[in-house]
């Protein structure tokens, strides 16, 4: 008894002991808030801030000023926001942070923006429905120079129900700065295809999604700084990294998925896509591999006319046979687009040479918004 005594005391006075070291908690902040009418209220905690600005610009919020109230809870009402997802930060004194209220980010190289996400009054393709849904599972592969390669994989609804049973596969990269995560958790690949396999207008087909830079790989497993950005897009540094991944693909990746996934292993039911840098890789990678790729897409992304005429006279000299290769060459881009006047130059090459391709133009910039919009044209006729 006595001892059992002493228990509890000693108990006692650990708790309490505890609960002194601990920090004082402040107020529980709820951000954002999506309000019925389309605003969005975001609130960042900082009682000892002097300012604090929502950086928000794809939604036009650039350094908008945020009120402190008693509790030190800094917070703005933003809007109304057209329906999509949006990257945001705020701006404390000076420095960007991510919003620690909020789980979902952007994953980059960079800086790690949080996201919000603005509901429309009919379900977007992206939404998040009642359907049969597939399944995301990350990998991890052996890759070029000996490092660890990391993929995210979509599987359909019903793979696992029926084993005998096979599909195409899509390889979709990611943009500049971008993970293997930024299709899955930004351009939600998943569910728009989830939605789009239930509704029949899209073919159950499995999406690898690979990291595009494996060179920061293999710098993070060798102690060794990120390799910086390159200085231009199709400059000799840049050309040099896509041929590494494009080796990383058709030497590794692809074989790994063969060899763990029930695919069906032909240029027939492969497909290659991507945006940004992801889309330069894509567009080397199919032309330097017709014999891989049966259906190639590329988002906000060309190749110049000059680099054409030197590398890939294999896919202009003979016209008839590259639109017989290629079942889909699909080139998409925004107006606001950084790269929209090269990437019309590209499709204007093309049509000089007598190449086939789907031209999709739609307002908007270089985001992931329109990426999404890249993806609902695309994927319906992939495998068709």
């Amino acid at each position: 008894m006595k001892k059992q005594m002493m228990l509890i005391v000693t108990l006692l006075v650990s708790l309490v002991h505890f609960a002194i070291s601990q920090p004082p908690r402040g107020p529980f902040v709820i951000s954002p808030k999506v309000n019925a009418d389309k605003t969005v209220t975001f609130s960042y905690l900082a009682p000892n801030a002097t300012t604090v600005l929502l950086g928000g610009g794809q939604f036009g919020a650039v350094d908008v000023p945020m009120t402190k109230n008693t509790e030190g809870v800094w917070s703005v009402t933003f809007g109304p926001i057209k329906p999509d997802i949006y990257p945001y930060s705020f701006k404390v004194d000076g420095v960007t942070v991510m919003d620690p209220a909020n789980v979902a980010f952007f994953p980059n190289e960079r800086f790690k923006g949080s996201l919000v996400e603005i509901p429309s009054d009919v379900p977007a393709i992206y939404a998040l429905k009642n359907v049969p849904h597939g399944t995301v599972s990350y990998e991890y592969y052996p890759s070029v120079e000996g490092s660890t390669g990391t993929l995210v994989v979509y599987t359909p609804p019903g793979y696992t129900k029926d084993k005998s049973k096979k599909y195409p596969v899509y390889y979709l990269i990611s943009g500049t700065t971008d993970t293997e995560e930024t299709f899955w958790k930004v351009g939600k690949t998943n569910l728009i295809l989830d939605n789009m396999i239930s509704e029949g207008i899209a073919k159950p087909m499995i999406v690898v999604m690979p990291y595009g830079n494996p060179m920061a790989k293999i710098a993070e497993q060798t102690g060794k700084d990120k390799p910086a950005d390159v200085m231009s897009r199709d400059g000799e540094d840049a050309l040099r990294r896509m041929k590494m991944f494009e080796i990383d693909l058709i030497t590794h990746i692809i074989p790994f998925t063969e060899k763990n996934y029930r695919t069906i292993a032909n240029r027939d039911n492969r497909a290659i896509g991507g945006f940004s840098r992801g889309g330069g890789q894509t567009l080397r990678t199919a032309f330097n591999n017709v014999d891989k790729f049966a259906y190639v897409c590329s988002y906000a992304s060309y190749i110049s006319p000059a680099e054409m005429d030197k590398s890939f006279t294999n896919i202009t000299a003979n016209p008839a046979k590259t639109n017989k290769d290629f079942k889909l060459l699909f080139s998409g881009i925004g107006k606001e687009d950084f790269l929209y006047k090269g990437t019309l130059e590209w499709e204007n090459y093309l049509k000089e040479k007598k190449i086939n391709f789907k031209s999709y133009v739609t307002d908007g910039g270089h985001t992931w918004m329109n990426v999404k919009k890249y993806m609902n044209e695309t994927l319906p006729i992939l495998f068709k």
